[in-house]
């Protein structure tokens, strides 16, 4: 499979050291992903968002449900690695969710908004943090031990990924 069209934007590549104005920058990126994951879907046609994004790939709908799951999830990672010692953060079959109900019978549009409302308190959380909570660090089973600067620039990274795969589906095929 094309690399490019899997990874339209490239692999995550963490930027390892940043000040206190990089980060801001990075925090500030969240609002904009429900912001463009909006105008960017707000003009499909049902069948449009019905159709996957590439050969074996999840429809427009399916992404957008799962940019919801996957940033509910990461929220609840980036709280417990605040409140506990290295957690390790469970991982989730996001194949499986992708073919539940919910994928299929809700509206885009609430996972949108609740990607809104999720943001906003992923931001103010993020914006009351001190430099040094965001060295606090969480296990997972993908990509290991990790601090808090690194999943804050995945977050953005993972949003920024599926909005380019979309914008890619929608500028060579409609």
């Amino acid at each position: 499979m094309d690399d490019h069209i899997r990874f339209p934007i490239g692999h995550f590549v963490p930027q390892l050291e940043f000040t206190n104005e990089d980060r801001r920058g990075i925090i500030d990126q969240i609002p904009e992903i429900t912001k463009t994951l909006r105008e960017v879907t707000q003009h499909l046609q049902d069948d449009q968002l019905h159709t996957p994004y590439r050969t074996g790939g999840w429809t427009i709908t399916q992404i957008v449900h799962h940019l919801a799951d996957n940033d509910m999830n990461a929220y609840i990672r980036f709280k417990r690695a605040l409140t506990e010692e290295e957690p390790l953060a469970s991982s989730y079959r996001e194949d499986l969710w992708a073919s539940l109900p919910d994928y299929q019978e809700l509206l885009m549009e609430d996972s949108i908004q609740l990607l809104e409302i999720l943001h906003k308190r992923f931001v103010t959380l993020m914006r009351s943090l001190h430099s040094e909570q965001y060295k606090r660090k969480l296990r997972t089973e993908v990509l290991g031990t990790i601090s808090l600067d690194i999943a804050l620039q995945r977050l953005v990274w993972h949003g920024q990924h599926h909005i380019a795969q979309i914008k890619a589906f929608t500028a060579s095929n409609f």
